[in-house]
């Protein structure tokens, strides 16, 4: 089978749909034959059109259709090129942090240096010559300019890791925002193309002339859209014990619990999670790379993947729930700000079914400066994210998932609450989209695509 990843978009799309500044851009405004669909229904003002005309809105209304159809595929393969991992921007990533990590070890051993040569001063006898002297005072010097240039070098690959972040981040953003515009021209296309069809088939009713039989809606394993998953979610997550305020430099312990809400056992579950933030600066920069998600297969912790799984749970049974143990790390050098914690669930069944949750569930929380007394006070629960989709167990996950670092781009909505723009924000978006794509990955692989 072929599956085009239906769901994924349609999980990207739902989570940035509320954002304003994703409203549909001018490249996508209806001109040609959509608006020929606007000037039968004006000509409608002037006098009754003729069945030629209506048949010819029509035709051009399915013709816009079909080019909305085709804009929309490139911006699914946008979204999807984005999120790859071997995407060139994420490969430059890699190299980033892989300079970052050689810089620190360079850095490390000339901090190692300066103090084994001023371990050797302390050392001199009292009797040392004066070459011994000013020999040992000459090391000093050279170690203490090495460790120098070691710490430029890696104040230099910080930035650049910084840099690269946010290429990549905003990357992702403008292919997430590019699939809105695209969907919602594909939505205002296929309304226009209802209107033009039932103008005609209104018209034709008046002279009598038969009204061909409508096509039944295709259904998840129809051969002629075998690509749909359960537009209904069978899974249920929920977010527990995560704090209200976290301080930077610390690590706090929650989970993810998974239930199925369904009747029937689901073959494998993906749980998904991700944590974002902000600064509180009026710009509000991002600072989720300062930020490490992992998670517990019971024996280890593990890095959440570039894709924001936590694993797979096999065979959960109807009305069974599992506990995902998370921790989040807040790096000592992150800044006062604001952070979400998402999570998010999808299914694959052996039969091909699958879906992903209705909802993304998040939790809002404070970072404060490092050793300021946070309190017990829980974190608010956000505002649930509605994603429209083609007893607690303590039983650990499986370990199926690749190492990586959770980061994301932080969309402003202009409110002045900083927390509803984390919510809302292009780098949550990219996680449950990224979520979406990989059941759907996983159903298309099960198939033998």
């Amino acid at each position: 089978m072929k599956i085009r990843r239906t769901l994924a978009t349609a999980v990207a799309l739902a989570v940035t749909a509320p954002v304003t500044v994703l409203a549909a851009s001018p490249a996508f405004a209806t001109t040609g034959p959509a608006a020929e669909t606007t000037a039968v229904a004006a000509s409608k003002e002037a006098g009754k059109p003729s069945l030629a005309d209506l048949e010819k809105a029509v035709a051009a209304a399915q013709a816009a259709l079909t080019a909305a159809e085709a804009a929309k595929a490139e911006a699914v393969k946008g979204v999807e090129a984005a999120v790859a991992d071997d995407a060139p921007l994420k490969l430059a990533l890699n190299q980033a942090v892989a300079a970052v990590e050689k810089a620190a070890a360079e850095k490390a051993a000339a901090d190692k240096a300066v103090t084994e040569a001023q371990a050797a001063i302390d050392a001199l006898p009292e009797d040392a010559s004066d070459d011994d002297r000013v020999a040992a005072v000459k090391a000093l010097a050279a170690a203490q300019a090495a460790a120098q240039a070691a710490a430029d070098a890696k104040t230099a690959a910080d930035t650049a890791k910084e840099a690269a972040h946010k290429a990549l981040d905003d990357d992702r953003v403008a292919a997430t925002r590019k699939l809105h515009e695209a969907d919602t021209a594909l939505d205002k296309a296929k309304a226009d193309l209802a209107a033009a069809q039932k103008a005609l088939e209104d018209a034709k009713k008046d002279t009598g002339e038969p009204k061909p039989d409508p096509k039944p809606d295709p259904k998840p394993g129809d051969d002629d859209d075998d690509d749909m998953c359960d537009t209904v979610s069978k899974v249920k997550v929920s977010l527990h014990g995560v704090p209200g305020k976290i301080a930077a430099g610390s690590t706090v312990h929650f989970s993810m619990k998974v239930t199925n809400d369904s009747k029937r056992t689901l073959d494998e579950v993906d749980p998904f999670a991700a944590a974002f933030a902000e600064d509180r600066t009026a710009s509000a920069n991002d600072i989720s790379h300062l930020l490490k998600l992992q998670w517990s297969n019971g024996s280890a912790w593990k890095n959440v993947g570039p894709d924001f799984t936590t694993g797979t749970i096999t065979g959960l049974k109807a009305g069974v729930s599992k506990d995902v143990k998370l921790r989040l790390t807040v790096d000592a050098k992150a800044p006062a700000g604001m952070g979400v914690a998402v999570a998010a669930g999808g299914y694959y069944n052996e039969d091909g079914t699958c879906g992903f949750t209705p909802e993304g569930v998040t939790k809002e929380f404070e970072i404060v400066a490092a050793g300021t007394k946070v309190g017990n006070e829980p974190a608010k629960s956000g505002k649930p994210m509605p994603l429209p989709q083609g007893g607690t167990s303590t039983t650990p996950v499986s370990a199926t998932t690749s190492t990586g670092t959770v980061t994301g781009q932080l969309a402003k909505t202009g409110s002045n609450d900083a927390v509803p723009q984390i919510a809302l924000a292009g780098g949550v978006a990219v996680a449950l989209g990224a979520g979406a794509m990989f059941v759907v990955r996983r159903r298309k692989a099960g198939a033998g695509a």
